[in-house]
């Protein structure tokens, strides 16, 4: 009989393997280029122009960019769903506060003297160059 611990393991072994997956989707398909070079040469659109010495890098080239096309549609999509919030007021809940909780500004006297308030300045000095 497996254990909860056994699940939770499982799935984040799961969920770490789809997001390096998804991360480096493009480094996987160069390290299949450098894997599988036959494979890529015998599909290679360049076989009339060896000169290019293109080894099947066109074909690599266009399963990247046929990914980054995927990468785009897929933000494209999901940016339509974007949800930004400005302020904790728009994220929780608003309690409803009653008249006579709210406190006005006026109660609050500002102790402004208009003088700069003594500081330890030698604090506040970067460090000197040796």
């Amino acid at each position: 009989m497996k254990t909860a611990s056994t699940y939770h393991r499982l799935a984040a072994l799961l969920l770490t393997v789809a997001f390096l997956a998804q991360t480096f989707s493009k480094g996987f398909i160069i390290a299949d280029y450098y894997a599988n070079t036959a494979a890529y040469i015998k599909n290679c659109i360049n076989k009339a122009r060896p000169q290019l010495h293109c080894n099947g890098k066109c074909q690599m080239m266009k399963k990247l960019a046929a990914e980054e096309k995927k990468a785009q549609e897929q933000a494209e999509h999901f940016g339509n769903l974007k949800l930004e919030v400005l302020s904790t007021k728009s994220f929780f809940p608003a309690l409803v506060q009653r008249p006579s909780m709210l406190i006005s500004a006026n109660q609050y006297p500002v102790f402004n003297s208009g003088k700069v308030t003594d500081r330890s300045f030698d604090f506040f000095h970067p460090p000197q160059a040796a």
